[in-house]
């Protein structure tokens, strides 16, 4: 987190690879995975292999656990973006050492490959992309396999692994629900019904299809939702967060639902004691730790158009999206987490 608001507050400074190595990415070696960068055992700067590889070719950093290479990494400046085109030497390292875990960063975004389809020769996609304002748990997890107290390649690569194919069929599945292609809609319809396929009944089911997709994950939402409200939430109905104050304030109970729904989102960053509403005439705030410095939403349901507004950087600039119904909340949720990056 603290990379992450330093990444923010600091990005106009990182205009070259240097400034973002010492900036950034030398930090992250050494906060977040644990790598002594003062420590040559441990980090070497600008590494070459006794390989065949061309004259002068180097990696940016070699990360090694008991005395071996374990992982590369290549550098890029804090505005390029990753593309492996730009990292041929990641590929020939592989191929010409026993190392196995790589590494392509800009500073803001860490790719992470390995050899899973062929040994000793580099995917061609990472197994894992990391955004720095961006970490949820589930990546939290992952990352510390590959620090320095935790390093165990065998298991690294397994799981590395069963994330490369976790992340493909996940990428099919959103984009079913978004667009459910032929063969999807064919697939579920041969499972419903019995009857002659004529392109009248194809183009029926595909209609009730896109509706089913988009009810099964509204109900797996208000699901979610309701697993993650607090018991003393859950003893506490609706209509009690529904308050009319003195100064002619009202909080509505689609502030109120919104309200809990941003809770739900951001129970997966922090405690959910910490997220707090403050309805005001204009808008319906939402604060982490009651601090109106603090500020991570602001739901503008006042008018026949609903609008979030969501805090972006530290100083506190927000974008503002119109939304249509409360569970289009959702899809702000990367945004909505990553705030609490801005205050600590």
């Amino acid at each position: 987190k603290a990379l992450a608001k330093k990444a923010d507050e600091q990005s106009a400074h990182f205009t070259n690879e240097d400034a973002t190595k010492q900036g950034l990415i030398l930090p992250f070696i050494q906060q977040v995975l644990g790598y002594n960068v003062f420590d040559v055992g441990e980090v070497m700067p600008e590494y070459t292999a006794d390989t065949h590889l061309k004259k002068g070719e180097k990696v940016d950093y070699a990360l090694l656990v008991n005395g071996e290479v374990q992982i590369i990494i290549e550098c890029k400046p804090y505005n390029d973006p990753l593309n492996l085109k730009h990292a041929a030497q990641l590929f020939r390292y592989f191929t010409n050492t026993t190392t196995r875990i790589a590494i392509l960063t800009n500073g803001r975004t860490y790719q992470f490959y390995s050899d899973v389809d062929a040994k000793n020769k580099m995917d061609d996609e990472p197994f894992l992309t990391l955004e720095l304002n961006q970490i949820d748990n589930h990546i939290a997890k992952e990352i510390s396999k590959l620090t320095k107290e935790s390093f165990d390649i065998d298991s690294i690569v397994n799981a590395a692994s069963d994330l490369k194919y976790l992340n493909k069929i996940k990428s099919v599945i959103e984009k079913q629900f978004v667009n459910p292609d032929p063969k999807f809609c064919d697939f579920l319809t041969s499972e419903v019904y019995s009857g002659t396929k004529t392109q009248k009944v194809k183009d029926q089911f595909e209609q009730i299809i896109r509706k089913a997709l988009k009810r099964f994950l509204n109900d797996s939402l208000n699901k979610r939702l309701n697993s993650a409200i607090t018991p003393d939430l859950e003893n506490e109905p609706v209509e009690q967060l529904i308050e009319k104050s003195d100064d002619g304030i009202v909080t509505t109970e689609d502030e109120a639902q919104g309200y809990l729904i941003v809770k739900a989102i951001m129970s997966e960053v922090v405690d959910l004691k910490r997220v707090c509403a403050r309805d005001t005439k204009s808008y319906f705030g939402v604060l982490l730790d009651d601090n109106n410095r603090k500020p991570i939403c602001r739901l503008r349901f006042n008018t026949a158009q609903k609008y979030i507004s969501i805090t972006i950087n530290s100083d506190k600039e927000e974008i503002k999206e119109p939304i249509d119904t409360l569970e289009d909340i959702y899809k702000f949720a990367s945004v909505l987490k990553n705030t609490v990056n801005f205050y600590e």
